[in-house]
């Protein structure tokens, strides 16, 4: 593996790792200024908000110059949202806080993703998806677990008693000093962006004038939904994204009505989800090749239907066991359809075109996944019924993307163009 491969991943991990403690220090701030339960969700709305807006304009913009800026960049405003997060008063203050990292995030997304096809031959998709991802998982395991710790009033407690001789910070509470923590690793993410290597790739756009953007975006997101290869892993991430959004919060509200757990600990369990990701992801990348990958469409049913099992469990370690197979099921099946969607991608309009489509794409299923999560909490439906409605939903919407695969490949045989070089 290319030895800037290791840069980009110590710079994923750190940035990670911020965005999924933010997370929890965000919902806890929400319930430290007495926000409503359905604002809860929406933390991860205002998030992906900028990830839709400007699909048209991220691409471009991760294209026109070097990978390693571009996510240096984007780590910057990150910290700019932290800044902003700390000073919050209202409700409403934090969402918009909130809102700039994930700005943030939706600039970095295109590069982290892109560069690994500038970097790396397609044969190596596979395995540096299941890498990055697994890292990626460990981060979000770490991040919610220091998150969670963050938040927990005896260390909170040991936080506001560090300070510094004749200096007045104006920290007045522990949820400003884990602000403050989080936008130290983003700084720390950031230095790592540095280091990133020039692929020496032509970083030069064509056209920079909005409109024509927009214009190129549309005929970007027709070609990949039309290419019988992109369509179908398209579908697949664009799914996943949206109910794994979803059931993070899901799990959140589970352990807080089965286990009678407080955040602190019902982030942790946040964790052993991501923790079963990283198995499932790092196995995908040992077993399944890139002219594999669509035959692990079937476990996309089986974690659907796994998912709706936790509505029987009580048990500590029955839960545990059962969120690392949920986890588990969703590594398998998405890093492989990950590494395909790359791949035709970047066969058929480049790499930062490529992830501001997919981007648009799977942060529009997360926005719409959100949005009814928070209108049934709204309407006080029970977790137990949330759980079962989207155990079916995934495994239905699995089934039919799995036939409309078949249907294609029946008409006519699309796997050869898997491992096709780029002509233009």
């Amino acid at each position: 593996m290319e030895r800037g491969f290791y840069t980009i991943m110590a710079a994923q991990f750190f940035s990670s790792l911020a965005d999924n403690a933010l997370l929890v220090i965000a919902i806890a701030l929400l319930i430290d200024l007495h926000a409503p339960a359905y604002l809860t969700p929406m933390l991860k709305f205002v998030f992906v908000l900028f990830y839709v807006i400007l699909a048209p304009f991220v691409g471009a913009f991760a294209d026109s110059m070097p990978k390693g800026r571009v996510m240096f960049i984007s780590n910057t405003i990150k910290i700019t949202g932290c800044g902003l997060l700390f000073f919050a008063m209202h409700q409403y203050h934090a969402l918009a806080a909130y809102a700039v990292v994930g700005l943030g995030a939706a600039a970095y997304s295109p590069a982290k993703y892109g560069i690994l096809t500038e970097l790396l031959p397609p044969e190596k998709l596979v395995i540096a998806n299941g890498w990055i991802e697994g890292l990626t998982v460990a981060s979000i395991v770490l991040g919610t677990v220091f998150g969670g710790v963050l938040i927990t009033p005896a260390v909170a407690n040991v936080l506001m008693g560090f300070d510094f001789p004749f200096i007045d910070t104006g920290i007045d509470s522990a949820l400003e000093v884990s602000i403050l923590l989080v936008a130290i690793i983003y700084a720390i993410a950031a230095l790592f962006n540095l280091y990133i290597p020039n692929t020496g790739v032509d970083h030069r756009i064509p056209k920079k004038n909005p409109f024509y953007l927009i214009h190129e975006f549309r005929h970007c997101v027709k070609l990949l939904w039309t290419d019988k290869l992109g369509q179908i892993s398209l579908a697949v991430t664009t799914l996943f994204w949206g109910a794994g959004a979803t059931l993070q919060f899901i799990v959140l509200k589970w352990a807080e009505v089965a286990m009678n757990y407080p955040l602190n600990q019902a982030a942790q369990l946040q964790g052993v989800v991501a923790v079963g990701i990283a198995i499932g992801a790092i196995m995908a990348a040992r077993w399944v090749s890139l002219r594999q990958s669509v035959k692990v469409i079937p476990l996309g049913i089986a974690m659907g239907i796994v998912v709706m099992v936790m509505i029987l469990v009580k048990d500590l370690w029955i839960a545990i066991a059962l969120l690392m197979l949920i986890g588990g099921l969703a590594g398998f099946f998405v890093v492989p359809m990950n590494a395909l969607l790359q791949h035709r991608g970047h066969i058929l309009m480049g790499a930062g075109h490529s992830i501001a489509v997919q981007n648009f794409n799977e942060n529009l299923s997360i926005l719409l996944m959100l949005s009814l999560y928070a209108a049934l909490i709204l309407l006080d439906v029970h977790i137990y019924v949330v759980i079962v409605a989207f155990g079916l939903f995934v495994s239905v919407m699995m089934a039919l993307i799995r036939k409309w695969h078949l249907l294609n490949q029946s008409k006519e045989d699309s796997l050869h163009l898997i491992g096709e070089n780029k002509k233009h």
